[in-house]
C-alpha cells in the first residue's frame, strides 16, 4: 500500500536556481526547462514541479523524496543511480528513462506513456504503474517487490536474472514477457498464463503439438 503523497505549503522557485550536489526543499517549479545542465547529485525534499522539461540534462545520482512532478517531458530521462521515495509522477512522457542501479520506493506513476524504462541492477519495491502505455521495461538483474501495473499496455517486461516477490501483471494488457526463468513471484490471471504457455513451454523444452 503506498500512503498518498502530502506536499507542505511550498515556496515557489525558479528551474534556473537549480545547482547540482545541492538540496532543495519545499519549493514548487512551474514550466521548468533543464536543458542541457548538468545537474548530478541534486537532491529534492517536499517539492513539486508542475510542468518539466528535462531536456539533455544530466541527472545522475540525484534524490527525489516526496516530490510530485506533474507533465514530466523527457526525450532520455538521465536518472541512473538515483533514489526515489515517496515520489507521485502523472501525466508524463518519457522516451527513455535510464534509472538503472537506482533505488525506488514508494513511487506512483499514472497516466503516462514510457517508451523504455531501464531498471536493471535496481532495487524495486511498493511501485505502482497505473494507466500507463509502456513500450518496453527491464527489470533484469533487479531486486523487486510489490510492483503493479494496473490498467497499463506492456509491449515487453522482462525479468533476466530478477528476484522478484510480488509483481502483480493481472491487470496488465501484456505483449512479451522475457526472463521467464526468474518469473517466480509474479502473479497473472489464469488468461494471462494460457496466452504465457507458449513461452513457458518453449523455456521448459515441452513441445506443444495438437
Amino acid at each position: 500500500m503506498i500512503a498518498p503523497l502530502r506536499l507542505g505549503d511550498l515556496e515557489a522557485a525558479e528551474a534556473d536556481s537549480i545547482e547540482p550536489r545541492l538540496d532543495y526543499w519545499g519549493q514548487r517549479y512551474r514550466a521548468a526547462q533543464l536543458g542541457d545542465r548538468d545537474l548530478g547529485g541534486v537532491e529534492f525534499h517536499g517539492c513539486e514541479f508542475v510542468g518539466l522539461t528535462a531536456g539533455e540534462a544530466n541527472l545522475r545520482g540525484s534524490r527525489f523524496v516526496e516530490v510530485r512532478i506533474e507533465r514530466l517531458d523527457a526525450a532520455v530521462l538521465r536518472v541512473a543511480r538515483s533514489s526515489w521515495r515517496d515520489v507521485l509522477i502523472e501525466g508524463s512522457r518519457v522516451g527513455a528513462a535510464e534509472m538503472y542501479e537506482s533505488d525506488v520506493a514508494s513511487v506512483r506513476i499514472v497516466r503516462s506513456k514510457l517508451d523504455f524504462v531501464n531498471l536493471r541492477s535496481a532495487k524495486i519495491r511498493d511501485v505502482a504503474f497505473e494507466d500507463c502505455v509502456i513500450g518496453e521495461i527491464d527489470l533484469g538483474q533487479s531486486r523487486v517487490e510489490r510492483v503493479s501495473f494496473a490498467g497499463c499496455t506492456l509491449g515487453d517486461i522482462r525479468f533476466d536474472g530478477a528476484r522478484v516477490r510480488a509483481v502483480d501483471l493481472r491487470g496488465a494488457h501484456l505483449s512479451v514477457i522475457g526472463g521467464v526463468a526468474s518469473m517466480a513471484g509474479v502473479v497473472v490471471t489464469p488468461e494471462q498464463a494460457a496466452e504465457l504457455a507458449p513461452v513457458l513451454a518453449a523455456h521448459l523444452g515441452i513441445l506443444l503439438q495438437e
